[in-house]
C-alpha cells in the first residue's frame, strides 16, 4: 500500500474528516449495492464502473486519513474557504471546487471556485440572492484577495434531497469569457 496510517496518526483526525471518510465509504458501498442509477447517467462497462468506485473509496480514505494539522495545505485558499463555510454554516454537505484550471491562469492557481453549500440555516431564507450574499460575506477576505470568481449553489437539506432524488446535477459553471481568445482584440 502507498499509505500506512499509524494508530497515533489515526487519533489526530478532525471530526469533519472522520465524517467525510464515513460518508465516502457509505456512498461507495451504496453504489456497489445498487449502481444502476449512477450507471444510467454515466454508462460504463460494469468492471470499469466498479473499479472507478473502488478507486474513489481508496482515495477518499487516504485523504480522510491525513491529519489537517500535520502540514500546510497544498491549496491554502481552498482550505480557507472550506474552513470558513464549515464554521459559518455547519453544512450537511459542502463541496469546494477549484475551477481555476478552466481559465487563463497559471497552473495550480486558486482564483476561480464553485461552492456547494447545503445548510439548514438556509431554511428561513427563500431568496437565493440572500443566501449568496451570506456566503460572499463569509468569504469577504478571499473575495478581496486571491479569488476572482465564485460560483455558488446554496440549498436547504430538503432542496438538496429533492435535487438528488430527481437526478438533477449541480449546474455547470459558465465557460470562460476571456483569455481563451474568444473576445475581440482591442
Amino acid at each position: 500500500q502507498r499509505h500506512n496510517t499509524t494508530k497515533a496518526q489515526s487519533n489526530t483526525h478532525s471530526p469533519n474528516m472522520t465524517f467525510a471518510a464515513a460518508f465516502c465509504f457509505a456512498l461507495c458501498a451504496s453504489v456497489h449495492r445498487s449502481p444502476s442509477i449512477i450507471q444510467q447517467q454515466h454508462p460504463l462497462p460494469s468492471h470499469m464502473f466498479h473499479s472507478s468506485v473502488s478507486r474513489l473509496a481508496r482515495r477518499s480514505a487516504l485523504l480522510a486519513s491525513r491529519s489537517m494539522s500535520d502540514a500546510v495545505p497544498a491549496f491554502p485558499v481552498e482550505a480557507s474557504i472550506r474552513a470558513k463555510l464549515s464554521q459559518q454554516f455547519e453544512p450537511a454537505y459542502l463541496d469546494v471546487i477549484n475551477e481555476s484550471h478552466m481559465h487563463n491562469v497559471p497552473a495550480n492557481s486558486e482564483t476561480h471556485f464553485k461552492v456547494v453549500v447545503v445548510s439548514s440555516q438556509f431554511d428561513d431564507i427563500a431568496m437565493p440572492v440572500k443566501r449568496h450574499r451570506l456566503i460572499n460575506t463569509a468569504l469577504a477576505e478571499e473575495m478581496e484577495g486571491p479569488v476572482h470568481a465564485l460560483s455558488i449553489v446554496a440549498k436547504t437539506p430538503t432542496q438538496w434531497e429533492k435535487m438528488i432524488a430527481d437526478g438533477k446535477a449541480i449546474p455547470a459553471s459558465p465557460s470562460c469569457r476571456g483569455g481563451d481568445g474568444s473576445l475581440p482584440k482591442k
